[in-house]
């Protein structure tokens, strides 16, 4: 069924997914394990990570395969990981919701003008 969807919403799609999973990862023990030692953190932050990387490769290959460059993937990227980071920010993890993020997303606007211009 994805496969049928156009190259750029497979890989968007499934880089939102590959977000998800990676912010849970990176910033999810500092609430939901801050009482286990680091290493039991690490080790299911790695586990969770897995799945992060079973999305994340796929889309990257089949992004590149389609015609991104390697710059609009990472651009792309990075747009998705503060789409995904200041939802699970706030409502996760409790942290106010600040003016700094629109800031940021606006920077990342611009960088994906320069990136995605012909």
């Amino acid at each position: 069924m994805i496969a049928s969807l156009p190259v750029s919403l497979q890989t968007v799609g499934l880089l939102i997914g590959s977000n998800l999973f990676m912010t849970v990862a990176w910033y999810g023990h500092l609430k939901f394990q801050a009482d286990k030692p680091w290493w039991t953190a690490a080790l299911v932050s790695w586990g969770i990570a897995l799945f992060e990387y079973l999305l994340q490769v796929p889309a990257n290959r089949i992004g590149y395969a389609g015609g991104f460059s390697l710059a609009q993937l990472k651009i792309t990227q990075e747009v998705i990981t503060l789409a995904v980071f200041v939802p699970f920010a706030v409502l996760a993890m409790d942290q106010p919701l600040k003016l700094d993020f629109l800031w940021a997303g606006l920077c990342l606007v611009g960088a994906v003008y320069f990136i995605f211009r012909g």
